[in-house]
């Protein structure tokens, strides 16, 4: 299941780089674009990691639930409210960016503790 995830969420990273590069370019600031391509850039990056980390859990047989899971909301999360502010305007969905930040973050340590750790 997190296979088709991580393609999933890759597909639509590489579908709203796009959308950003050719639709939004002369629809917004530079600086919104900016907020865009960061956006882009963690939720590809998130994406990739997803399915190393699959992978790894298809191969090994590790559990990998609480990583992937973290990784996912980190995506929606983060970059979901970047995209909507540069689409509505409204910054005040920027509040909501940090807690896709520290779910990236767990995601992160939880590779560490869990998946690096001697079975």
């Amino acid at each position: 299941m997190w296979i088709r995830v991580a393609a999933s969420l890759g597909f639509l990273a590489v579908a709203l780089g796009a959308f950003g590069a050719h639709l939004l370019r002369s629809r917004v600031t530079d600086a919104q674009l900016g907020v865009w391509q960061t956006g882009v850039l963690y939720h590809a990056l998130h994406a990739v990691a997803l399915l190393a980390v699959s992978l790894y859990g298809d191969a090994t047989g590790r559990a990998i639930k609480w990583p992937a899971l973290a990784f996912t909301v980190g995506v929606v999360l983060f970059s979901g409210s970047l995209y909507a502010m540069v689409l509505t305007g409204v910054r005040k969905l920027g509040i909501i960016t940090p807690f896709g930040g520290l779910a990236f973050l767990t995601g992160w340590v939880l590779v560490a503790v869990q998946l690096g750790r001697s079975r």
